[in-house]
């Protein structure tokens, strides 16, 4: 399973976290986010996580150029969409970086969320759900309804993410099947500042599941 930790601003955290087994890394390129991290950031993060874990760049409501030439600069393997973009938005990005995996966030509020997304399955590699927030985009703590989820099953790969921490984990692997989970303010002491203790018992909880 495919397992991401977003929100990673400092290097020795996000070595400790891979090394813990973390697949994917997440850094948040949206100013408005309490995790946010500039480009200054970002390049010394991407180049030297990069050996330890797949990078994730996690962009909202950015132009495609603006992405394409963050991704050329850092070398991000994963563009992350978090905000209104169209599936026409996602097919043009993936022209352009064709050799970066692009997964499309939605921010679930009822039913209909998941007949919209289902749309974005021919453009783009993956897709990840999230709980709704009126003023944010991710990382709110605020889980799903899991049981309106059971019936997803799209024809990509998918994320689950939203409200998930190491003791609601495996209650929310019982009713769901996603392909990864993604996790940010359920293993923080703050904003962009994880908690070791809390991503260990996350995988000691994970592994006691998936085993």
């Amino acid at each position: 399973m495919r397992i991401k930790i977003c929100g990673i601003t400092n290097v020795e955290q996000g070595t400790a976290i891979a090394q813990m087994g973390a697949t994917d890394l997440g850094f948040i390129c949206v100013p408005s986010s309490p995790r946010y991290v500039n480009l200054t950031m970002l390049h010394p993060l991407v180049t030297a996580l990069g050996s330890v874990a797949n990078t994730v760049g996690v962009f909202a409501d950015f132009s495609v150029m603006t992405i394409a030439q963050v991704v050329s600069i850092t070398e991000l393997n994963t563009v992350q969409l978090h905000g209104n973009e169209s599936v026409d938005f996602c097919q043009e990005l993936r022209e352009i970086l064709p050799g970066t995996e692009i997964i499309k966030a939605w921010r679930v509020r009822d039913r209909s969320d998941l007949d919209k997304i289902a749309a974005y399955s021919e453009a783009v590699d993956g897709l990840l759900l999230d709980a709704y927030h009126p003023d944010a985009l991710g990382g709110t703590g605020q889980t799903l309804d899991w049981e309106q989820l059971a019936a997803f099953t799209p024809p990509i790969p998918w994320l689950l993410a939203g409200g998930l921490t190491p003791d609601n984990i495996c209650t929310a692997l019982s009713q769901l099947h996603p392909d990864g989970i993604d996790l940010s303010s359920g293993v923080e002491v703050a904003p962009g500042n994880k908690d070791l203790a809390l991503v260990d018992r996350l995988f000691t909880n994970l592994s006691s599941r998936l085993s």
